[in-house]
């Protein structure tokens, strides 16, 4: 089963590429609503780069346990005519909660200029699961990347602005 969103947003690809690769940012697409927290006692990494295997535990407005999560990150480049195609896949899997059910989690998230607007991005996200209560979680899923996508949308501006160097 699939759930899909496309977007444009108000900030160039490059900083939507940092973004997807900022834990603390992809966290806050899923705030309130969901909270991310790192299993690992050393805290979030400072960046998810390729390779990285983080587990995350999640709560519902950071109270209601909703279980654990490996992210398993990876990416790969697409070279298309309006530019390059950026994609970060998180191919890892829940381990407990109501989604361990789940044995299929492949979530990619795809950044690219809007064509003749570099100042924007077009940001493309799919997430497939599978497994045998995909279709019971995928309304709420669906639910929730709904949110996730305003959040996205709504987030984007801050992300174009790099705080000043200190002096």
């Amino acid at each position: 089963m699939r759930i899909l969103l496309k977007l444009e947003i108000d900030c160039d690809p490059d900083a939507a590429w940092r973004a997807l690769h900022s834990p603390r940012a992809v966290a806050e697409m899923y705030g309130p609503f969901m909270e991310l927290d790192p299993l690992d006692p050393e805290g979030l990494p400072t960046s998810m780069a390729a390779g990285l295997d983080m587990p995350v535990a999640m709560s519902a407005f950071g109270v209601v346990p909703m279980g654990q999560q490996l992210i398993h990150v990876s990416e790969r480049f697409v070279d298309e005519p309006h530019g390059q195609v950026r994609i970060l896949r998180d191919s890892g899997i829940p381990l407990t909660g109501p989604l361990a059910s789940l044995d299929v989690w492949d979530h990619q998230m795809a950044v690219s200029p809007v064509p003749g607007r570099p100042d924007r991005t077009l940001w493309r996200d799919r997430l497939v699961i599978g497994g045998p209560t995909a279709v019971a979680l995928w309304p709420v899923l669906w639910g929730i990347w709904q949110w996730r996508g305003a959040r996205i949308a709504a987030l984007a501006p801050s992300w174009a602005h790099d705080p000043e160097p200190a002096a």
